[in-house]
């Protein structure tokens, strides 16, 4: 068997992250007629780099048969949309961006961040590889280019529209992998003195929070924020500043700009100058620029919790087990005890869970989920079919399984009425429980 490579730095990838086993592509949605078809699974096992100890999933799918026609729209999550408008009201406060300015965000979706953009006035250009999502952002007239992101697109899209004064990406990094020409598509999209900023699941938090669903096809690499700068640092771009999120069980906002941020623009852009940005992270050294204490920070964390280190990233097979076990106990037990338990949401993440556990219809009967795209489908691997959120109100379950976890805040709001009739939720990570 070939020993697959570290798509960062070419080392062979021998050291195991954890198995999963085997698993259907996560957004591969199932139409009736194809319930008695063979479906493909691919391996989830995923590797730990020994030299630059980056996290990943070997390419078993290439990008363009996960991403070309893709089932995730981002609009249908009302607090997702609300986190990019406060996103893009702070960047256009912070960096003043106005109708000469440009944003370019890759993997841009549905129009989801760049309509708050166009609201204020800020030229956006969207880049997204999925032709059916980006029909939809731009029948809100929001414009956006079908492509993978590599060098040569972010050069060619730089030439047609010019580089971005703030260039965005939202749970895409950890997408690609092309890991280092995407970064360099990056780098060409963005001006010298410019910003970019890239949102992605902490893989501290995915250890500590037990988040293993979270792995999947679509899922390339797993970021700590030592490893997210050592990409950068391949086409040139330094971290600046970062953010801790809660999005996504945990997440990272990584703010880069060009290394070769020329001297005259450091200056102009050094706090209290004319023109200089309010509150930036950068502050001028002997060196050039250093990255804002926010950054020594959370690499100090990662450090402290072992993340710097190959052993440190040992034990979490372990944690997987007690999560699928206790699981299974309560589904069993309830289907025992003659109780009918239902799903919430069909997120990619519940997928790996499903078929992970081996949790057919039989123990989880059906789920439902607010997009119209994935209604009537059946979920991949399980066939768990998926209904309109309407169904919970005329079936009154007993129980409630919530796959989409990370909205917890959002789904328990949603669904309030359902202890009108007693029925309970569940959330089945970070540790069970029944509320």
């Amino acid at each position: 068997m070939t020993i697959a490579e570290c798509r960062l730095c070419g080392t062979a990838l021998t050291e195991t992250f954890v198995d999963l086993g085997m698993s259907p592509l996560c957004e591969s949605y199932l139409t009736e007629e194809r319930l008695d078809s063979a479906e493909t699974f691919y391996p989830l096992h995923v590797r730990i780099c020994s030299s630059c100890l980056l996290v990943q999933l070997p390419a078993y799918v290439p990008g363009e048969d996960i991403f070309s026609d893709y089932a995730y729209f981002s609009s249908y999550s009302d607090s997702w949309v609300a986190h990019a408008k406060r996103y893009a009201d702070a960047m256009i406060d912070t960096l003043g961006l106005g109708p000469e300015s440009l944003v370019t965000e890759v993997a841009s979706n549905d129009g989801y961040l760049l309509q708050h953009f166009v609201a204020r006035g800020v030229p956006v250009l969207g880049v997204e590889p999925a032709a059916n999502i980006a029909e939809v952002a731009r029948a809100k007239g929001i414009r956006t280019e079908v492509h993978f992101l590599g060098a040569g697109t972010g050069a060619d899209l730089a030439a047609r529209y010019g580089r971005a004064d703030l260039v965005a990406g939202n749970n895409v990094y950890a997408h690609v992998p092309d890991l280092i020409g995407f970064t360099a598509g990056l780098a060409a999209l963005v001006k010298p003195s410019g910003l970019v900023t890239l949102e992605f699941p902490h893989l501290l938090r995915l250890i500590e929070r037990r988040q293993y669903d979270t792995i999947y096809h679509e899922h390339y690499q797993y970021l700590s924020l030592l490893t997210a700068q050592r990409a950068l640092a391949t086409a040139g771009l330094a971290v600046a500043d970062v953010e801790e999120l809660s999005s996504h069980g945990g997440s990272l906002r990584v703010h880069a700009r060009p290394a070769t941020l020329s001297a005259a623009t450091a200056v102009a852009a050094e706090p209290g100058r004319s023109g200089a940005v309010e509150g930036s992270a950068w502050v001028p050294s002997s060196l050039g620029w250093e990255p804002s204490s926010n950054v020594k920070s959370v690499l100090e964390a990662e450090a402290e919790a072992g993340l710097h280190t190959l052993d440190g990233h040992r034990g979490f097979a372990e944690a997987v087990f007690t999560i699928k076990r206790n699981l299974l106990d309560f589904l069993l037990t309830a289907r025992a005890e003659g109780k009918r338990v239902v799903g919430y949401g069909a997120p990619g993440k519940g997928n790996t869970l499903l078929n992970h556990c081996g949790i057919r219809s039989d123990l989880l009967a059906y789920t439902v989920d607010r997009s119209p795209y994935k209604q009537g489908r059946f979920l991949p691997g399980t066939h768990i079919p998926i209904h309109a959120p309407e169904r919970l109100a005329q079936d009154r379950p007993d129980y409630v399984l919530v796959l989409p976890w990370n909205l917890r805040t959002e789904i328990s709001t949603q669904l309030a009425y359902v202890r009108e009739w007693g029925g309970r939720l569940v959330y089945p990570i970070p540790e069970l429980e029944v509320v």
